[in-house]
């Protein structure tokens, strides 16, 4: 080893770096060059650096940066030390040419640091360096130095060996006592008004932004459930938002590199460092492929899972322990909001399952030339890490006017009918930051909240529909009932229901088609049955919110639209579709055969219950109560005896007055009439 290169940006971390270079060359009586890289185009490479281009640096500077250096270089390695400062954009390259140029034997360099250039974490120099070189490079571990804590999961244990967990139960039993939210455990819905309990939703919203990130979470899952909380506390809690400081950009590549289990610059090219995005479980990034296309990056927080679980736990227990609490079912239900905040966060905090949404949604948006969603990169996704095109474009109002926009809105508005009542599938939170306008197209963003409805529930919503559309209050009144589940309960006002949803109907029957909207309609049936204790499927709730915001959406692209007459094509076009697929010779000859095989079964049973077939006739079974058999036998034997006397006394009584029967006949019936009579008042007395 004759020869060693060291790389430096004179950062208090790179010293580390010349210090472990030093200590090598002097053990093999080895050269040591300091090499300094100078990138023009930062400013705050060099104290006096202020120019964009080469020719701009002034030669003072150089001079003044070269003396500096090359007395360190003396400093350190005596005379065998040099120094070299390079002027260039690109630092990797830049070491590897003068390692080249010099015959290095290795190349010493730090993992922290590198000039303090404003690219995204250039300590992935070290790795560019690694993949150019070509001799042996030497990274030393400097971010110990570098004034930042990696970020490191721990479980604090108690002497058992259980998570102990109370320092965050006190923790949130802290803030809901400083926010004088424990007043919401015993108060019953009727002991405030409404100004105040608007105030104690206002102080919930606060605790949870103070509690942070799963709280908040919490706050947004309830404000879509109006089923579960009051109207007061939705408004509130859709004000939340998550105050959660960014993820440092060792903290970005940490995680990036985990997943991808290579370094981060092997398939990127280059990560843009300021946010696009930040939420309690991930922030995104824009980057730039090592192939050169342009993509976002989703990255998961370093122990979000961990915190979630372990607060998931905590609400659990809250759960069990209000269960009885009476004052506290009448705002919500713990029980259920725990479950479903569960659901919600588990399947957030699995990227996989939003790659796989999006997929999906692009078969079902496949006839929509109009529509689209990003494509995934599934080879760098995982659970944690998820890459997608960029979508380029602008909001929905960006949309130059004409064809292309008044065709997308018309095709956005059908898609939802599509997903809604044909596929079972759907977006469920189409805000306008999560569409945008790119290459005349709708684009939908973020898949992290999609709903999921079941056929009877789309039966059921497409009879609601109708009813409305028809006006029927009657019949939409049974198809609420239904889709609750509850049927006819007696403490069920269904008068009162029916005469609320019959002023709902009268309400929207005289807007004009253009201003009939189905997400409000459907939020406020959901209103009035929950008002009546008739609570609607919670995905259904999820489709009224989502259709509202997709009808703004459809309206900003084209005002004039009549969303009433699209879904009527759309209805009628998916009808004629189901009937041309059964009308295919393979589906006609399956429906045949079913049709043939009830009706066989139906005449067949008919026939045994007249009896004209062999085989058991119609019984009856009582099941429940005790000896209801033998009960219906001795009332049937009883009978028997009564008719059969009651028989035998009028035969008695004709016979003995006509003049053409012998004498013994009326005596012998009379004698049967009575021995028939014994025997029933005999049997009557014998059961009691």
């Amino acid at each position: 080893m004759q020869r060693i290169v060291v790389a430096t940006d004179r950062s208090e971390t790179s010293e580390r770096a010349i210090e472990w270079a030093a200590d090598l060359a002097s053990r093999f009586t080895a050269e040591l060059l300091l090499v300094q890289v100078v990138a023009p185009s930062h400013a705050d490479m060099a104290e006096g650096v202020r120019s964009d281009d080469l020719a701009g640096i002034d030669d003072h500077i150089l001079n003044a940066m070269r003396a500096d250096l090359h007395r360190l270089a003396e400093e350190i390695a005596g005379p065998s030390g040099r120094a070299r400062v390079v002027v260039d954009e690109e630092p990797a390259e830049a070491i590897v040419a003068v390692a080249d140029e010099e015959r290095a034997d290795v190349i010493v360099v730090g993992n922290a640091g590198m000039s303090g250039n404003k690219k995204f974490l250039l300590s992935n120099i070290p790795n560019r360096i690694t993949h150019a070189a070509h001799c042996t490079v030497i990274t030393v571990n400097t971010s110990t130095l570098d004034g930042q804590t990696r970020s490191v999961v721990t479980t604090t244990r108690d002497t058992d060996g259980e998570p102990l967990l109370s320092g965050r139960a006190a923790k949130i039993a802290s803030v809901v006592a400083k926010h004088g939210i424990a007043e919401l455990f015993a108060r019953r819905k009727g002991d405030h008004d409404g100004s105040e309990t608007r105030e104690t939703a206002r102080r919930l919203r606060q605790a949870f932004e103070e509690l942070g990130p799963t709280f908040c979470k919490l706050g947004q899952v309830l404000s879509t459930r109006p089923d579960l909380v009051p109207p007061e506390y939705i408004d509130e809690l859709a004000a939340l938002r998550d105050h959660v400081p960014p993820l440092t950009e060792a903290e970005v590549v940490e995680v990036m590199e985990e997943e991808l289990r290579v370094p981060w610059d092997d398939v990127f090219e280059s990560i843009e460092p300021e946010l696009l995005a930040s939420g309690s479980i991930a922030q995104v990034h824009r980057a730039t492929l090592s192939t050169g296309e342009r993509v976002v990056v989703k990255v998961q927080r370093p122990g979000a899972r961990e915190q979630i679980m372990r607060d998931l736990g905590l609400l659990g227990v809250f759960a069990r322990k209000t269960a009885t609490r009476p004052g506290l079912r009448q705002i919500v239900d713990p029980a259920a909001v725990v479950e479903h905040l569960s659901e919600s966060l588990q399947a957030e905090l699995d990227f996989r399952k939003e790659a796989a949404s999006i997929e999906r949604m692009r078969g079902i948006l496949a006839p929509y030339h109009r529509l689209a969603v990003p494509g995934v990169y599934t080879d760098f996704s995982t659970g944690r890490l998820l890459v997608m095109e960029e979508v380029q474009g602008g909001p929905l109002s960006s949309a130059p006017l004409g064809e292309e926009r008044t065709e997308a809105a018309r095709q956005l508005i059908e898609s939802y009918y599509k997903q809604i009542l044909t596929e079972g599938f759907f977006h469920a939170d189409p805000h306008p930051g999560n569409m945008k306008w790119w290459d005349d197209k709708v684009y939908f963003l973020d898949f992290g909240m999609v709903g999921e409805i079941g056929p009877d529930l789309r039966e059921g919503l497409v009879l609601l529909l109708l009813a409305f559309w028809q006006e029927d209050s009657g019949f939409l009144t049974e198809t609420v009932l239904g889709l609750s589940g509850t049927g006819p309960r007696p403490d069920i006002d269904i008068e009162g229901l029916q005469v609320e949803i019959g002023s709902l109907v009268s309400r929207y029957r005289h807007l004009p088609l253009n201003e009939l909207q189905l997400g409000p309609m459907l939020q406020d049936v959901t209103t009035v049955a929950i008002r009546f204790d008739v609570p609607l499927p919670a995905t259904l709730i999820l489709t009224g919110k989502a259709l509202a915001q997709i009808q703004h959406a459809t309206a900003e692209l084209d005002p004039d639209l009549d969303v009433f007459a699209v879904a009527g094509r759309y209805l009628a076009r998916s009808t004629f579709e189901k009937m041309r697929v059964i009308a295919r010779p393979q589906e006609l000859l399956y429906e045949g055969q079913k049709i043939r095989t009830r009706v066989s079964r139906l005449i067949e049973a008919l026939e045994r219950l007249v009896g004209a077939r062999s085989g058991p006739n119609l019984q009856v079974e009582f099941k429940g109560f005790e000896g209801v058999e033998a009960t219906v036998r001795r009332a049937s034997r009883r009978l028997s005896f009564a008719l059969a006397a009651a028989g035998a006394f009028i035969a008695t009584a004709i016979t003995a007055d006509s003049t053409n029967v012998a004498e013994w006949v009326p005596i012998a019936i009379g004698t049967i009439a009575g021995i028939l009579t014994f025997g029933l008042l005999g049997d009557v007395f014998r059961r009691r």
